[in-house]
């Protein structure tokens, strides 16, 4: 079994995966952030660095999706692969951060790679204003996140709606950010463990 968390930067994804796991006792899988080689450079020069940190993620990303696969275990997944693939390359490349040509080999490599993964059997994801997501980067102060720019989130929360709007991958948990607290709140964490809970309950009976 995969449960994934996705949504945007700053949003609490990692916070809630560590959550989750340690509630379920479930095995956990983050997203490679220290130790991503072109983080740093992306957010100096996005437009040199865009395409190189898109196919790094992919590459990353897969070798996760097989790694889970092979323990066999129940997994939670911090962001998923679709993420990069249908929010942050095609937007990089609509604010002329990408060209079209590294857009269309970067997105033929992701169709190719989809083939052979499966969706997660669970998708929450945590929506978020901006004002909240800049209050989070804040918070945790990674200094290469200093340089993120306001309508750089807005256009990300923007497809990330449109995405979620259509995902019809599997099922899926929304997770209002702004209303839910659950990195200081048991009683916010517990409204998404119920929330759980009912999505996996359906999930194995279906199975």
């Amino acid at each position: 079994m995969l449960v994934a968390v996705a949504g945007n930067i700053g949003s609490g994804k990692t916070t809630l995966t560590t959550l989750l796991a340690k509630h379920y006792n479930w095995d956990t899988h983050f997203e490679d952030v220290d130790d991503n080689p072109y983080l740093n450079d992306f957010y100096n020069d996005m437009q040199r660095w865009s395409f190189n940190l898109q196919v790094y993620y992919l590459t990353s990303r897969i070798s996760k999706i097989q790694e889970i696969n092979a323990s066999g275990k129940p997994t939670i997944q911090d962001r998923t692969l679709y993420e990069d693939a249908y929010i942050f390359a095609p937007n990089l490349h609509s604010m002329g951060l990408m060209t079209t040509r590294d857009f269309e080999t970067y997105f033929s490599l992701f169709k190719l790679q989809e083939t052979f993964i499966q969706p997660p059997d669970l998708l929450i994801y945590l929506r978020a204003s901006v004002p909240t997501l800049v209050n989070q980067i804040q918070k945790r102060g990674r200094d290469y996140e200093e340089s993120i720019r306001l309508d750089y989130l807005k256009r990300l929360n923007e497809r990330y709606e449109a995405w979620i709007s259509t995902y019809d991958q599997g099922k899926i948990l929304i997770v209002d950010v702004d209303n839910n607290n659950f990195s200081e709140k048991a009683e916010d964490l517990g409204v998404i463990i119920n929330g759980i809970d009912a999505e996996l309950h359906g999930l194995f009976e279906a199975k």
